[in-house]
């Protein structure tokens, strides 16, 4: 059985920068352990499966997303890459392609600037006390956080983009978070805000660039400096750019994508 496969470095222009993601569109679902061993080998931080639903009439592909270790309920870098290879790679008629996920409906448009507009919900989130391992493995955490109870994670806010910029979790203690992952944000000083993504519980470090905590940063950003228009970067290694907007209970998230490689990958299945 040969399926191709694609990746796409995510929310940049350039090649090399972004988040790579592994795009994988299969004719039907394969076992669930065949998908996460293929997300294990790729061994980026998320692949994108995708299998039409010609039979649905609200959507044009279900997609899911693996990291090397497990499935994840929502990813907007490998929403983002899926959608540049429908478009790009399999002749797709339209400037819309609609998505079922775990998450719900998501959709992802084609703008004239040839940047790609994710359609993704708005998240909500809950002031908390910090936990007491993240306060370990970042003492200069503060005393007050939030939880992401839809997407699991963790966030804090720090007083500057520096202190985002300096931050060094203990990577081996936020393990034990599991598949919660650490997100830490400030205002920006040449965007509006910034942020990093830590998740070493489901196999990824630092995310280079994540689209789905932009679920819940535009919202939060957009009460605090009251505006529904962001842009955002995340100040990883790679980098990454983002255009954020708040539009009620959906959050548009705008960024390009940069074409790396295409092949096809050789499965031991009948």
């Amino acid at each position: 059985m040969q399926t191709p496969i694609y990746q796409i470095d995510a929310f940049t222009n350039k090649l090399f920068g972004g988040n790579p993601a592994a795009v994988m569109p299969l004719e039907r679902w394969l076992p669930d352990a065949v998908l996460q061993a293929l997300a294990a080998e790729n061994n980026l931080s998320e692949t994108a499966f995708l299998v039409p639903t010609p039979e649905q009439e609200d959507s044009d592909f279900h997609i899911r997303w693996f990291t090397p270790e497990s499935e994840v309920p929502l990813c907007g870098h490998a929403t983002l890459a899926a959608a540049w290879v429908v478009f790009n790679k399999q002749a797709w008629p339209h400037d819309i392609v609609r998505f079922q996920s775990k998450s719900g409906p998501l959709s992802v448009s084609r703008r004239p600037d040839d940047s790609l507009e994710l359609d993704f919900p708005n998240l909500a989130y809950e002031p908390c006390a910090t936990p007491e391992l993240i306060k370990a493995a970042m003492p200069e955490a503060p005393s007050e956080a939030f939880f992401v109870p839809n997407d699991t994670n963790y966030m804090i806010v720090m007083a500057s983009e520096e202190e985002v910029l300096a931050a060094a979790p203990d990577l081996q203690l936020l393990t034990q978070l599991g598949n919660q992952g650490l997100i830490v944000t400030a205002r920006g000083e040449q965007c509006d805000f910034v942020s990093r993504y830590f998740a070493p519980g489901v196999g990824i470090d630092e995310d280079p660039v994540t689209g789905s905590i932009h679920s819940v940063l535009t919202p939060y950003w957009a009460e605090k400096l009251d505006k529904r228009s962001l842009t955002a970067r995340q100040l990883s290694k790679r980098g990454g750019r983002l255009h954020c907007e708040l539009r009620g209970d959906r959050v548009a998230i705008s960024g390009h994508a940069a074409f790396f490689m295409e092949g096809s990958v050789k499965l031991p299945l009948d």
